[in-house]
């Protein structure tokens, strides 16, 4: 795929931290309106945490997941770091594809079914909706940190490509590209190593400062 110009990288990153952090935010407040509904003893304040979830849920959790996944895919495959080159975007990936689905496929009916549960006046596990929000809030907090840390290296797939890469981004590579651990060549240094033309004298030859060239 064609890399993103500078601006749509940023448009792109600005959304995928905003529903990232969103995400995160909305797990929270699950927690809490689940931990809220298990601890209370109060049949009214239950229905209320329970209903207050599923309007959470309705409203935010779909949007919210898939604008993550999608931008972080689009984030991956427009720019340099690829999608399965590096273990933390292949991992951070599969992550949040799983969360994705879980949360608008399962806990999404979760939800719903507890609400009808309540309203029904039928029983329910204390604690059903609480587990869920507090395994996704792991996996968001996980995928965090490795987004800010950058663990493992590349793949075996990004390895073997590497060389493709250099060979097509020139002599070394650009400053900031990911995998880049030195710091970039100046001109003059490229064109003092640049070997001379024929019947041209090298440069290298040339006599060291405060000395007098023997003619």
């Amino acid at each position: 795929m064609r890399q993103l110009s500078r601006r749509a990288r940023r448009g792109t990153l600005a959304l995928h931290v905003c529903s990232s952090a969103g995400w995160l935010g909305m797990t929270l407040c699950l927690l809490a309106l689940g931990l809220t509904a298990a601890l209370t003893g109060s049949g009214p304040a239950a229905e209320a945490s329970y209903r207050s979830m599923k309007v959470f849920a309705d409203w935010l959790l779909a949007p919210l997941a898939l604008a993550t996944l999608a931008s972080g895919v689009l984030l991956s495959v427009g720019t340099r770091w690829g999608l399965a080159r590096y273990w933390w975007v292949w991992i951070k990936f599969w992550l949040t594809l799983a969360a994705t689905l879980a949360s608008v496929l399962l806990f999404r009916a979760r939800i719903d079914s507890t609400v009808a549960d309540v309203a029904a006046g039928r029983p329910i596990l204390p604690y059903e909706l609480v587990i869920p929000p507090l395994v996704s809030l792991s996996a968001y907090t996980f995928m965090t940190v490795i987004s800010v840390l950058k663990p493992w290296g590349p793949t075996k797939r990004g390895r073997r490509g590497a060389p493709a890469r250099r060979r097509s981004a020139g002599p070394g590579p650009r400053a900031g590209s990911p995998g880049s651990g030195r710091q970039d060549r100046s001109p003059a240094a490229d064109a003092w190593n640049r070997p001379s033309a024929p019947g041209r004298r090298s440069r290298s030859a040339a006599p060291a400062p405060g000395r007098q060239a023997v003619g």
